[in-house]
């Protein structure tokens, strides 16, 4: 199959082989080559950069190696992926049950480092796969179609620090070292909560990504009639409009996709890689109670909390200064809070620019003192995009 390319495409095809003929190899051939300088929009000296780039990262993470690395096997029920068939052009259809991430429990059974490992092993047996369809269907199976169930969607789990940075690492190690991979995206039964963090996440994306991704509201008839369009009924599970389904006729198709899950609080490892550097620890003396003021700037700033405490309950709350009196009034209202069990997560949508107080209260306890661990960001406004 030729390469249709206009001359001055042609010419820094040319040179960017020419420039890494000393590290390319026998795999390396036109197609990838492309990825690269049109991810730099043909500019073959910053295309070169990221390839060089890239290299250096996959040797850092002993990347080409990983198959002979095992995912670890107190992770593997609760990771929400599979192979579903493949579309229209042969290409492989990921399904991802996003609901199914249980990014603090993952967190807590193996390290930030092995999840980054285990992303980088499952997004190369896809692209390995894809080359494979490649030999018989032709270039256009040589990227992957993935469907990103939304159903259920909680944004709550990825305001805790360590899960909203790991999901902005994975992005940023998506757009540096897997150029022009994704064919389609089609993200589903999205609501209304994940048009804010989508907002946030594409900041993150470049452009040919974001031109790859659609998103349907949680209306069936949309996103099925979409699918289809590209995806065969025989490659895609019932419940999302094909005919796959498991042995006991179950529409999800859960013996090729895993639904993933929420990870057993038992299997918990205690002390996992850092989770706490971020956070602020205090103690609040018996009988007494810490406030402390942070302002929000303009109107729509996000005011974000998360906070653990040791052993047992704090009361906690959340005022504000009234502009026109001056006075303290409740918006999140003081009460206890079992966050010793699990993390207290939330965030407030900042209506007027004033002052906001965070009150941890421990008056009502006479004989201990708390220690908190806590963690309070004021994020600048953001514009929720609209969603098809």
């Amino acid at each position: 199959m030729s390469l249709k390319l206009a001359d001055d495409q042609r010419f820094a095809l040319m040179k960017f082989r020419r420039s890494m003929q000393d590290t390319l190899q026998s795999h390396h051939d036109d197609y990838f080559l492309l990825r690269w300088l049109r991810a730099r929009k043909w500019d073959p000296t910053a295309a070169e950069k990221m390839l060089r780039n890239s290299i250096e990262w996959r040797k850092q993470w002993d990347a080409d190696n990983l198959d002979k690395w095992e995912i670890p096997e107190i992770i593997k029920p609760y990771l929400p992926h599979g192979l579903s068939g493949f579309d229209k052009d042969g290409a492989p259809v990921i399904v991802i049950p996003f609901v199914g991430m249980d990014m603090y429990g993952a967190l807590h059974v193996i390290t930030q480092k092995e999840f980054i490992k285990l992303m980088i092993k499952v997004l190369d047996s896809y692209l390995n796969l894809a080359k494979e369809q490649s030999k018989k269907h032709g270039q256009l199976a040589n990227q992957v179609t993935v469907i990103f169930d939304m159903e259920g969607f909680n944004l709550k789990q990825y305001l805790w620090k360590p899960a909203g940075e790991l999901i902005v690492t994975f992005i940023q190690m998506y757009e540096a070292n897997y150029p022009e991979i994704l064919k389609m995206c089609f993200l589903i039964n999205a609501p209304k909560v994940f048009a804010f963090a989508f907002t946030f996440i594409k900041k993150f994306m470049d452009d040919y990504t974001l031109s790859k991704i659609q998103i349907y509201k949680t209306e069936p008839s949309k996103w099925k009639a979409a699918l289809l369009k590209f995806i065969s009924k025989d490659q895609l599970p019932a419940h999302y409009g094909g005919i796959l389904t498991d042995p006991d006729g179950n529409p999800k198709y859960t013996s090729k996709i895993c639904q993933g899950g929420k990870v057993p609080k038992e299997i918990y490892i205690k002390n996992m890689d850092k989770l706490n550097e971020d956070y602020t620890t205090v103690v609040v003396r018996k009988g007494g109670k810490l406030e402390f003021d942070i302002s929000a700037p303009e109107v729509g700033s996000i005011l974000s909390w998360e906070f653990r405490s040791e052993g047992h309950d704090i009361k906690f709350g959340i005022l504000k200064k009234d502009v026109t009196n001056g006075k303290k009034i409740e918006v999140i209202p003081i009460r206890r809070v079992a966050s010793h069990q699990s993390d207290e997560i939330g965030l407030l949508t900042c209506e007027t620019p004033t002052t906001y107080y965070v009150v941890f209260d421990n008056t009502y306890s006479i004989l201990r003192n708390k220690k908190v661990h806590y963690s309070v960001r004021m994020l600048p406004p953001t514009s929720v995009a609209s969603i098809m």
